[in-house]
């Protein structure tokens, strides 16, 4: 019997470094051609700090590009847990939809190789970073909220039944149903295992020890991840990122750029906005154990607060605008004949937005609980060095994320939820 590595290598993918990197850009018109040609004297930088993917970024005194290439196992965890190369597909083909959407904010894919698993796109070059370093160090993105809220409403909008036929809708969807295993895998580790005893559960323990075990007791709490979990899987609802944390997205103050879309799927929207909504807020309790002497982070965790209730406000506006411009077009969610009134068409709206606001809001707290109390945690908490001090900020950050998942339906405005979300002060 072959070998997992004889099966690879049969299958036309080998893992690459540094070396045979250079020989696969030397073989490859579209990726050589971004360097200028100049192959001879490359800086190649292995980035790749996710649970996933190596990541290379590739500079030449011509060009640059971005290599990135999927691994048969999550990286974090090792051979130990395997995972579908097949994902790569699934990223290239969204960054590729969702730049025909929203080109300002969605970087260029040069080159997609299946064999391999590989993509070639735009190196974002400095000094842009990840947002949630950003955050960490307490930069304000003045234009984060527009850009973000441009983003969501036109990927989300564009790829709904609300513009698309019934026939091109269930076409995406079908393309996109065999990204199943990353499906699969926030299923694990979102709406399973932060609510019961899993292996790879962890927290900081031991102050975080009780908290856990009341998650796994809360028998509100899992009625309720319940009812998200059955609307993630089964419904189809927009093409989405399906990984939209702040670690997905890389900022200047001026420019704002979403990658790492291996996650992609049809499903429900406010998944994709309660992450973005979700970890915001996770970086505004963070916030406390990064404050000092010199600097308070008051006024820093103000503006992000403004950015959550800018950026929800702003993607409702631009979300039913863009659905007012497009009523008489291909979509056949909301008919003209039936729909045939402005009066009806904006109640049509508002319960709409309603319904999405609240998914938004379950979602944004499932995926708070998840980076408190399972596996995969956030650089905004870890990076606080006194355990107990990290502790305590995401120990708030939990009892909230708790509070607004059981609760979401008696908000209604996003203002609510800020004023919410500030009664969770020091312990």
């Amino acid at each position: 019997m072959a070998s997992a590595a004889e099966e690879q290598q049969q299958q036309g993918f080998r893992p690459l470094d540094e070396t045979s990197l250079v020989a696969y850009i030397k073989a490859t018109p579209s990726l050589s051609q971004r360097l200028g040609g100049r192959l001879d004297a490359l800086t190649i930088r292995e980035v790749g700090d996710g649970n996933l993917n190596f990541v290379y970024i590739v500079l030449s005194d011509a060009g640059s590009v971005v290599v990135k290439q999927a691994l048969p196992y999550i990286r974090c965890v090792g051979d130990s847990w395997p995972m579908t190369r097949e994902r790569a597909y699934f990223e290239a083909s969204a960054l590729q939809k969702h730049r025909s959407l929203c080109p300002d904010h969605v970087p260029e894919v040069y080159h997609f190789d299946r064999a391999m698993s590989l993509i070639g796109m735009r190196y974002i070059e400095p000094p842009h970073i990840i947002l949630r370093k950003g955050l960490i160090a307490g930069v304000e993105y003045p234009l984060l909220a527009e850009h973000m809220a441009d983003y969501m409403a036109k990927t989300l909008f564009f790829t709904s039944l609300l513009y698309n036929s019934t026939t091109d809708h269930k076409k995406g969807v079908a393309q996109y149903c065999d990204n199943v295993e990353m499906c699969r895998l926030t299923e694990q580790v979102v709406f399973s295992d932060p609510y019961m005893l899993a292996k790879y559960n962890r927290c900081t323990s031991p102050f975080l020890d009780n908290d856990a075990a009341a998650v796994r007791e809360d028998a509100e709490l899992k009625l309720e991840i319940a009812e998200l979990k059955s609307m993630f899987i089964e419904r189809a609802q927009a093409l989405l990122h399906g990984d939209l944390h702040t670690g997905s997205i890389m900022v200047t103050p001026d420019s704002t750029q979403v990658i790492d879309p291996e996650f992609a799927f049809y499903g429900p929207m406010g998944y994709d906005i309660g992450a973005f909504l979700g970890n915001l807020i996770l970086a505004y309790f963070s916030q406390d154990g990064h404050s000092d002497q010199a600097n308070d982070r008051k006024a820093y965790k103000e503006w992000i607060l403004k950015t959550v209730e800018d950026s929800w406000n702003l993607f409702h506006k631009k979300f039913v605008e863009l659905w007012s411009t497009h009523k008489d077009g291909n979509g056949e969610a909301y008919l003209p004949p039936i729909y045939n009134s402005p009066e009806l068409l904006s109640l049509a709206q508002k319960k709409y937005m309603t319904s999405l606001f609240h998914d938004s809001l379950g979602f944004g707290a499932a995926k708070m609980i998840r980076r408190i109390v399972g596996i995969a945690h956030v650089e905004d908490f870890e990076s606080i060095e006194d355990s107990s001090k990290r502790a305590s900020c995401e120990r708030r950050a939990l009892n909230c994320a708790k509070a607004i998942l059981k609760g979401r339906r008696q908000f209604e405005s996003i203002e609510q939820v800020i004023v919410h979300v500030q009664t969770f002060v020091r312990d």
